[in-house]
């Protein structure tokens, strides 16, 4: 049959709380055009592996892309030999061994820092005092951009993530992407050549010197792509875990046993997936949960729904660090499995979080200031007053 119309959900009630709509969605019309969006949207488990699985059906270059316009063509909206070949030139820069050895005691460096400032206080927003400047500042390490200031990193990838889940066609939203555009382009034009200079493990600098160089028009759309998601995604990381922590009293479990990180970390990403859904072409007809799509149709696959699929993980609302662990989507899957997991496992789940909750002692919700979320595109924390024991 033809994918089923909802047009009873506006995009402000999509960024206060889209879970409802999945839910529905699951149930009724596991893919379903969302008129407020302008998108089909894929919102089960099961039907969004069969898509990643099947990139000749469902390619990801669709040059319809918010993301092409707003950032240029990088590897993410492009297909096998293309995309395998700039994934390749910087794929060294993110391994393990590489987060490790490198960058691991880089963020532990400034992860130290900014607590250090922030202790003597007893109380602070961690989203605009902790994880943003953190999330910035180690950024901009693994891309090799000393010469940008973490500030004007942080409005870049607020600007250009803005732009790309601009699905309103706000033309204020287009601007300031264009801006934060601009002033990328800008850095990168002093930085490079002091990289071919002096080489070193950043990803500018693999690009510009891997024996076949990336062009400028690749490495431009490809750092802004990082930018985008390479900085909201350990922010918002951060505090999720440390707000489902707090929220659900499941601190206490991880001040008593130092093994539990890991759960921590993958609990917060399937609980709230920083990037909460990226979207596909669709090639040829084809059905999926009985729903028949045509040549040419936009559809988003929601990965924060497959991550709440009650087929998967029961009651997937809530925050349970002693959840059963099954795998999750909320880096992705197939081909265009996110480059950063091991980056945000290091500088989330084995530096931020637990630093924070060690270092603050008696780590605390302010009673007084709710914490805020927002979001489907890109969902997450908005602020996270604490306190602590000074």
């Amino acid at each position: 049959m033809a994918a089923p119309v909802i047009d009873d959900v506006t995009l402000p009630q999509m960024y206060a709380d889209p879970y409802p709509l999945y839910r529905r969605m699951r149930r009724e019309a596991p893919v379903a055009f969302v008129k407020a969006a302008n998108i089909h949207l894929v919102t089960r488990f099961d039907d969004i592996m069969r898509i990643e699985r099947d990139h000749e059906t469902f390619p990801a270059l669709d040059r319809r892309s918010l993301q092409i316009k707003a950032m240029g063509h990088s590897l993410m909206r492009k297909d096998g030999d293309a995309h395998r070949r700039e994934r390749m030139v910087i794929e060294p820069c993110f391994r393990p061994g590489t987060v490790k050895n490198h960058w691991g005691p880089i963020f532990e460096g400034i992860a130290n820092e900014l607590i250090d400032g922030l202790m003597p206080r007893g109380e602070a927003d961690l989203f605009t005092e902790f994880a943003s400047p953190l999330a910035s500042r180690c950024l901009l390490a693994v891309l090799g951009l000393p010469n940008a200031d973490w500030r004007d990193a942080l409005w870049w990838s607020q600007a250009l993530i803005d732009a790309v889940g601009n699905y309103g066609d706000d033309p204020a939203v287009w601007a300031r992407g264009k801006a934060a555009s601009d002033g990328i382009d800008a850095a990168l034009d002093e930085r490079i050549p002091q990289l071919k200079a002096d080489p070193d493990p950043s990803v500018l600098s693999a690009m510009i010197n891997d024996p076949d160089p990336l062009s400028i028009e690749q490495i431009r759309a490809n750092v802004k792509v990082i930018v985008g998601g390479g900085l909201n995604e350990p922010r918002d990381s951060i505090c999720t875990a440390l707000y489902g922590l707090l929220h659900s009293g499941q601190i206490d479990i991880v001040r008593e046993d130092d093994t539990r990180w890991k759960d921590v970390f993958e609990e917060a990403v399937r609980w709230i997936a920083p990037i909460g859904m990226y979207p596909r072409r669709v090639a040829r007809r084809v059905e999926i949960g009985n729903t028949v799509l045509e040549p040419d149709d936009a559809i988003g696959l929601s990965v924060a729904s497959a991550c709440h699929d009650e087929t998967y993980f029961g009651d997937g609302g809530s925050f349970d660090i002693d959840r059963r662990r099954k795998p999750h989507l909320a880096f992705g899957a197939g081909p265009h499995f996110c480059l950063g997991t091991w980056v945000a496992r290091k500088q989330v789940g084995e530096i931020a979080v637990p630093f924070a909750v060690k270092r603050l002692k008696n780590l605390r919700l302010d009673p007084e200031k709710p914490a805020r979320l927002g979001g489907w595109v890109f969902r997450g924390p908005l602020s996270l007053p604490v306190k602590w024991d000074a």
